[in-house]
């Protein structure tokens, strides 16, 4: 196969035509390629649901929300789980093991493990997950491991066992994320340096948010992770969750170890609409999602948008494809992708001059066409039958 346009490439934007079978074979610099753009495909770190469907509901879930993300250009993602009863958490991991063993599903992103958000978090830093936290016990850790589809996990440091749970996390390669934490500078500086240590790989999760700010005196988890020369960090930048002073502020101090992730819950894509995140009802209008309190619940954002944000906000295209793709495919180790590059699988997503998604492509297969059927999202239910 062969597409034309402005290739992102890791060295700059080549106007030329990329050709591929389930890898990337050439890319070849051509006149008159057109002033579309082809990426690599988004990877998301952490994204809830979307399109009615949410990783807690099992294979049917992640299909649904694979699907509607792909749709997005998102080609590889982490169904994420969020804090339920013990038993509840058990048996979506499971259910999400047996899903991606038997292939995932072939018209949707590809499933590269699952972000364990919750229950090892702070019962006083939830944000909108469910009171069912638990502590990061060596049994439940093992117990968590022994499923072998966790590849990245939210941890709160300043819990009891949490930095034994950390290291027992690295070194079965699984990715430690601070989150929904009141952890000290201290605390979570000592605990991503004990990773690091460690040979492992550590993070945070959607910055800023569920973990408190950055004050001159009290510089908080976000300060660890901006001092920190090896951690990377989440971002939901819908200019909801996050300011985008903030945003710059967080990409000027961490560059290439930042990534811009969705958060997104099961009523993405459904306009307005009563929906749900782990048993609560959640209220979205007019792109934003609250729980019955007021708080903000997840988001309805997706990849692409987060793209067209970065952009609109000064970053050129080039480096906003590496906070969806380069770095989060650094960030989990899959050297696989990440890229437009000779090798590497041929994840693509085609974007129109406006940064609109055109086509959208997973290890050579063309999973989404501009038009598709989309628009029947809208008659979905936001709630789970």
């Amino acid at each position: 196969m062969n597409l034309s346009g402005q290739i992102i490439t890791p060295s700059g934007i080549v106007a030329g035509t990329l050709t591929f079978d389930a890898a990337i074979t050439a890319i070849t610099p051509t006149s008159g390629a057109g002033d579309r753009y082809i990426l690599p495909g988004f990877i998301d770190t952490h994204v809830h649901g979307g399109g009615g469907g949410d990783m807690m509901d099992g294979a049917e879930g992640i299909a649904t929300l694979a699907r509607f993300h792909a749709r997005h250009g998102t080609t590889t993602l982490l169904p994420t789980s969020i804090t339920n009863p013990w038993d509840q958490v058990i048996r979506a991991l499971q259910e999400a093991a047996a899903f991606a063993a038997a292939g995932g599903v072939a018209d949707g992103a590809a499933i590269a493990g699952v972000h364990l958000e919750g229950p090892f978090i702070n019962p006083a830093r939830l944000g909108a997950q469910p009171p069912f936290a638990v502590l990061p016990e060596p049994h439940l850790v093992e117990e968590v491991l022994g499923i072998g589809i966790v590849r990245l996990v939210t941890l709160a440091p300043e819990l009891p066992h949490a930095r034994a749970a950390a290291l027992q996390f690295a070194a079965a390669g699984v990715r430690v994320s601070l989150g929904h934490t009141a952890a000290s500078y201290d605390e979570a500086r000592a605990t991503l340096e004990a990773v690091h240590a460690a040979g492992g790989v550590a993070g945070g999760t959607h910055l800023y948010n569920a973990m408190g700010g950055l004050e001159g005196r009290a510089p908080g988890v976000p300060g660890a992770l901006f001092a920190s020369p090896h951690a990377f960090a989440e971002l939901i930048f819908d200019t909801h969750h996050v300011h985008p002073g903030s945003f710059l502020a967080a990409y000027a101090a961490l560059g290439d170890r930042l990534m811009l992730i969705t958060d997104a819950m099961r009523g993405a894509g459904l306009g307005d609409c009563e929906s749900e995140l782990g048993g609560q009802t959640v209220t979205i209008r007019g792109g934003i999602a609250r729980l019955a309190g007021g708080g903000l619940a997840g988001s309805v954002l997706t990849l692409d948008t987060a793209l067209a944000n970065a952009v609109a906000h000064g970053v050129d295209v080039v480096a906003a494809s590496r906070l969806l793709s380069g770095n989060p495919a650094r960030y989990l180790g899959l050297v696989d992708r990440g890229a437009l590059a000779v090798g590497l699988r041929a994840d693509l997503v085609v974007l129109d001059a406006a940064l609109a998604v055109e086509e959208v492509w997973v290890a050579g297969r063309r999973v989404v066409v501009h038009g598709g059927d989309e628009e029947t999202l809208g008659s979905s239910s936001g709630r789970r039958g």
